[in-house]
């Protein structure tokens, strides 16, 4: 049985960002203690970051001597906000742009584990209508991510997509008002990403995280119409702490492991290009 602990998007309704911490339950790494024999708890998101710990948990931590908690969670917050108030060690779940948007815009001092990051997931565009970017309609719909830096992300994949241009300079922070030309007249339906699979039958595309795309049983490199390419890719996640917890021998040793032949061969195996190793 995975020994993980669910925790769904409904926190959020707390509003707050101290809110729904509760539910993580207790840690060390907010007191200053490192104790290398203690348990370290991680919160991730279940796919693929939730199992990917879970395979390090069940085959390589008792070997290397860590002891492994792996906390899910269905949003892009509370993973964030637990790392920040001390109620878990450590998150898994997110790549450097969005940190630093999320940084700037809570006050957090949540930074990277060195030792390089672990997988990417391919952003991909999907449609139960179309085969193809170029059959899209005049005045399609294509639901996007609402967070800063993923909605950018998607914008620029479908600009290289040939669907539109953004204005020069426009970076992680691009938004539908950057675009400067779109032929087809696309409307944007901007939701939270989690909601973006259930959103295919109501849009005529959407652009999915690849996390949320594999709970929803849909691949990247099988069922995408266009899908982001690994090559020089800034969105690749990683293991993060609060600032001042990177030398705690636990995260060393766990972002160590996650960076092993082992993780990169069970990658490999388990998703066939869905997600795929950035080491």
């Amino acid at each position: 049985m995975r020994n993980t602990a669910k925790i769904t998007s409904a926190v959020l309704a707390a509003g707050a960002l101290t809110l729904g911490l509760t539910a993580c339950g207790g840690s060390d790494s907010d007191s200053g203690k490192s104790d290398a024999n203690a348990t370290l708890t991680v919160a991730a998101t279940p796919t693929p970051q939730g199992e990917i710990l879970t395979y390090v948990k069940d085959h390589l931590a008792q070997k290397a001597g860590l002891k492994l908690e792996v906390k899910e969670f269905t949003d892009y917050v509370t993973p964030n906000t637990a790392v920040q108030q001390g109620q878990v060690d450590a998150n898994y779940f997110q790549h450097k742009p969005y940190l630093d948007d999320f940084n700037k815009k809570n006050g957090t001092d949540i930074v990277p584990v060195p030792g390089g990051s672990v997988h990417l997931e391919p952003l991909g565009v999907y449609s139960k209508t179309y085969k193809k970017l170029t059959d899209l309609k005049q005045g399609a719909s294509i639901a996007l991510p609402n967070d800063t830096t993923n909605e950018a992300r998607a914008l620029k994949l479908l600009e290289a997509g040939g669907l539109l241009k953004l204005k020069a300079g426009a970076g992680y922070e691009a938004t539908p008002k950057d675009v400067t030309d779109n032929p087809k007249g696309l409307k944007f339906k901007e939701l939270e990403a989690a909601q973006l699979p259930r959103s295919l039958g109501d849009v005529d595309a959407a652009v999915i995280n690849g996390n949320y795309a594999l709970e929803a049983k849909l691949s990247p490199a099988k069922d995408a119409l266009a899908a982001e390419s690994a090559k020089g890719n800034p969105y690749a996640n990683f293991l993060a702490v609060k600032k001042g917890n990177e030398d705690d021998p636990r995260v060393k040793k766990l972002a160590k492991l996650l960076t092993s032949p082992e993780v990169k061969k069970f990658i490999e195996d388990k998703y066939d290009g869905a997600v795929v190793p950035a080491f």
